[in-house]
């Protein structure tokens, strides 16, 4: 399964930032076009609330 992030009212989105979320087995992860990733996750809502602290600034660092 591989779905794109809806948009989040009040979100500031970088634009070279692209995140999307994978499903492999149980686990979930997030991964962004500028390299970040998340570590796999068996919670599809912690994987997108990661996705979306990267968005919004709150973990710019890759990896």
């Amino acid at each position: 399964m591989h779905s794109e992030l809806p948009d989040v009212p009040g979100a500031v989105r970088m634009p070279e930032h692209r995140v999307a979320i994978s499903e492999r087995g149980s686990f979930c992860f997030a991964t962004c076009s500028c390299g970040w990733f998340s570590p796999a996750r068996r919670s599809r809502d912690l994987a997108r609330r990661e996705a979306d602290d990267h968005l919004t600034g709150g973990d710019s660092a890759p990896g």
